[in-house]
């Protein structure tokens, strides 16, 4: 029981002197030990990189998961030291509505049909997504809070125990500073001199000792920054990936809807990007010309006079069918995959479109799904 008092007392004499010693130093009362200018180099950019690894992993969190609630929850499962739950992504949300919707209004309307087939490309995306956060959070969140909760808790310690070691020596350099003055004035103070100076060489020992252990894990920052930037380049990696995967999806989506009849009426846009080295205005430039678009008949007579329109006199071309085509009326050629046609094109046409051959069958064809051939 004395002991611990004993102990007790001796460490609120301590903290009382660190606390005078600071208070005064404040106050431009007492010198302060001041460090190197590499060590206080080292010491900016400890900081810094903590600073800026704080922002980088809140904004990260931010992308990966917008929803702020979403997010404090998964926090709080990883202070429990939990398994955060599975969450259903924004779009296998949408897939899902999706899919019900083409269930309830009928799954064989064109309507119904699109719904189903943008549901499942929503489904792909939102698994996607759900690899590209789970890869992202091992490979790139996960080093930066080890760094934080791990590298950096170690080196503010070491810091905090450096200041206090400071305190301790430049308090026992203001103990000296006046025992040494009072000696001046009276001989009976020599045994505090000696004690004092006995003070200042154990404080100055322990001062250099600690700042040694500070700065070596300060120069440790270098390594932290190798680490960092090879979790950076798996970051962009994986989101390079994420974002291959969506226009894979995106674009066989594409694909797909251009078989259905009007999936995009109104939209000038064509139906898949074109493939071949050929710009769709190009081709149908160079093709050789027939008659003219205003020969043919309206609408309800397309089919019929279509069928009378004879090649060009300067010749055709041939073209390979790059993905299957279903015919949205019957003024269009219904195409497959790897079939070889021949093409031509017509005053006054859209530069999207051709007019495809078939043996005795005719009709116009999307330029983005041929490949025009020499």
């Amino acid at each position: 029981m004395d002991f611990n008092m004993k102990k007790l007392a001796s460490d609120a004499g301590i903290f009382f002197t660190r606390a005078v010693q600071f208070t005064e130093e404040k106050f431009g009362q007492a010198e302060k030990t001041e460090l190197d200018a590499h060590f206080e180099s080292l010491l900016a950019r400890a900081d810094s990189t903590k600073n800026w690894t704080e922002k980088i992993l809140r904004q990260t969190e931010v992308l990966l998961q917008p929803n702020p609630s979403a997010r404090v929850e998964e926090f709080l499962y990883e202070k429990l030291d939990r398994k955060v739950p599975s969450r259903v992504t924004n779009g296998e949300l949408l897939a899902q509505y999706m899919a019900e919707a083409a269930s309830e209004l009928g799954p064989a309307t064109p309507y119904g049909k699109t719904l189903i087939k943008v549901a499942e490309a929503e489904k792909r995306l939102g698994a996607a997504e759900r690899d590209f956060i789970h890869t992202a959070s091992i490979n790139f969140l996960t080093p930066l809070r080890n760094f934080l909760e791990g590298d950096w808790k170690t080196i503010s310690k070491e810091r905090r125990l450096l200041q206090n070691r400071r305190l301790d020596l430049d308090a026992s350099k203001a103990r000296l500073k006046k025992a040494k003055a009072a000696e001046a004035k009276a001989t009976l103070w020599n045994d505090e001199v000696d004690k004092a100076e006995q003070e200042l060489r154990v404080a100055q020992t322990e001062f250099d000792r600690q700042a040694e252990v500070t700065r070596l894990l300060l120069e440790g920052i270098s390594s932290t920054h190798v680490n960092h930037l090879r979790c950076l380049h798996e970051f962009v990696e994986s989101q390079t990936t994420y974002y291959a995967q969506c226009y894979r999806h995106m674009l066989d989506l594409q694909k797909q809807l251009g078989r259905f009849p009007g999936t995009f009426v109104g939209t000038t846009e064509p139906a898949s990007p074109p493939l071949s080295s050929t710009s769709p205005t190009t081709a149908a430039a160079t093709m050789p010309m027939g008659p003219s678009m205003a020969d043919l008949a309206p609408p309800g007579e397309a089919a019929l006079r279509l069928e009378e329109v004879a090649p060009p006199a300067s010749g055709t071309r041939k073209a390979r069918v790059l993905y299957d085509y279903e015919a949205a009326d019957s003024s269009e050629l219904a195409l497959l995959a790897d079939e070889l046609i021949t093409v031509y094109s017509l005053p006054g046409m859209d530069p999207d479109w051709l007019i495809g051959e078939r043996g005795n069958k005719k009709g116009k064809v999307p330029v983005t799904y041929l490949e025009l051939l020499s």
